[in-house]
């Protein structure tokens, strides 16, 4: 009996240790934000099958349109107020000043000490994957409606060049300026650090 409960203590530490370790691990590559990845895609995804399929099912150019615009107005929305904050932790905005001048502003996301401050490298590559394709896609229809004369589907189209195109261009400057920051601070620091050695060198000399 002895024996068997010292075996029994023996499972019980080593379930424990195997627990904590896999609580411990990082994890990167898993969907942290499943329903901000979901409505990511979705609104996206969606205008353009109303876009291919609205002819077929349906007759009525005007409600075909504000259909789409609709989703397209939804996704630029939700993509720069939600889902880029939450997947890969940029958000922008554009302003205007009383001069005229543009200035695009790019706020990183900040972390709370429970979670994670790592990205999940799975809700990254879906958020670029999507921010990336839909608007070469329609680009594609662009080209494709304005050469067969569609006049008409050609406003619809550029609405999504547009609105999808915004995006994609805010969040790649935002990228960019975020970089060139992190460079600026680190290249301050390192100068300060040094000043500082050169400083209490000369001091103790």
């Amino acid at each position: 009996m002895l024996q068997q409960d010292r075996n029994d203590d023996i499972e019980d530490v080593s379930l424990f240790d195997a627990e904590e370790e896999t609580t411990s691990r990082p994890k990167k590559s898993k969907i942290r934000h499943p329903v901000a990845s979901f409505f990511h895609l979705f609104f996206r995804v969606s205008a353009i099958i109303v876009y291919l399929l609205c002819e077929v099912f349906s007759g009525s150019f005007i409600a075909c349109m504000v259909t789409i615009i609709l989703l397209l107005s939804c996704d630029f929305r939700a993509v720069r107020n939600v889902t880029g904050r939450l997947m890969v932790g940029l958000h922008w905005w554009n302003h205007i000043d009383e001069d005229g001048k543009s200035h695009w502003v790019f706020e990183p996301r900040k972390a709370s000490p429970q979670d994670s401050k790592t990205v999940s490298e799975a809700e990254s590559r879906i958020f670029w994957l999507g921010l990336i394709a839909c608007p070469v896609l329609w680009v594609i229809f662009a080209f494709s409606a304005l050469f067969s004369f569609r006049v008409k589907w050609l406003v619809v189209v550029i609405m999504g060049v547009v609105l999808q195109g915004a995006n994609l261009y805010g969040y790649i400057r935002c990228k960019v300026d975020s970089r060139k920051n992190l460079t600026s601070m680190t290249t301050s620091y390192l100068g300060k650090q040094f000043l500082r050695q050169t400083t209490g060198d000369d001091q103790t000399s």
